[in-house]
């Protein structure tokens, strides 16, 4: 990651927790609504093979959010799953719009069972726009491994199209919403899931792709 682009991040967002070598660290999103917001525990592999794979200086050790925190403003990508349903309040929708609105992105993988609850709490932050189907153009589908056909299938679910939509902010995505793919399925440690090795290459190049638009063409203008 470019040096110079992290350094103006952490300026931007305010006081990015870091360790001592200076990562920066994720943060998984903590939701009310009574949905499984601690769905499985795919962060960490995901890191994992980020920091193996790329020049990314995140922290090994994801975090954890609730979006009424003020810690909400010290990390630059949040990562919101699960099952269940998601409720946000109106405080928090407005703290969320402010985060993004400030540079930050948030990814969310719907696991199965998600997207209604998740296009109407995302209708509360921005009620202006819908999500909108990213093409497989898309830059985040290139920004470091390439995804000619878009967002990559990992699990049948209901044996759909895998497919990737954004919200924006002054032409810059600010929310990635994968859907029918169930990407963090393929974040989770080898044996968890029953995914051929090549499935859940797939998915981690995916998310890599994911954490380099976000801290690099992603949380800045």
């Amino acid at each position: 990651m470019n040096v110079v682009r992290l350094v103006l991040l952490v300026g931007f967002l305010g006081a990015v927790p870091v360790s001592a070598q200076g990562e920066v660290q994720i943060a998984r999103v903590h939701y009310g609504g009574g949905g499984d917001w601690y769905s499985g525990d795919p962060l960490p592999t995901l890191v994992d093979f980020a920091r193996q794979h790329t020049l990314l200086d995140i922290s090994p050790e994801p975090i954890t959010v609730e979006l009424r925190s003020d810690r909400l403003f010290t990390v630059p990508v949040l990562f919101l799953n699960g099952h269940g349903n998601v409720a946000f309040t109106d405080g928090e929708a407005s703290r969320l719009r402010r985060y993004l609105e400030g540079g930050g992105f948030l990814i969310v993988n719907d696991d199965y069972g998600l997207d209604e609850s998740i296009r109407r709490e995302l209708a509360k932050v921005f009620p202006e726009q819908e999500l909108q189907a990213l093409p497989a153009s898309h830059p985040v589908y290139h920004a470091h491994f390439s995804f000619p056909d878009g967002l990559p299938k990992i699990h049948a679910h209901d044996d759909e199209p895998a497919q990737g939509f954004g919200l924006f902010h002054e032409g810059r995505m600010v929310v990635f919403y994968a859907h029918e793919s169930d990407i963090a399925d393929g974040w989770e440690p080898a044996g968890v899931h029953p995914n051929p090795p090549a499935v859940r290459e797939a998915a981690l190049r995916m998310g890599v792709n994911l954490l380099i638009y976000a801290t690099t063409q992603g949380a800045l203008p």
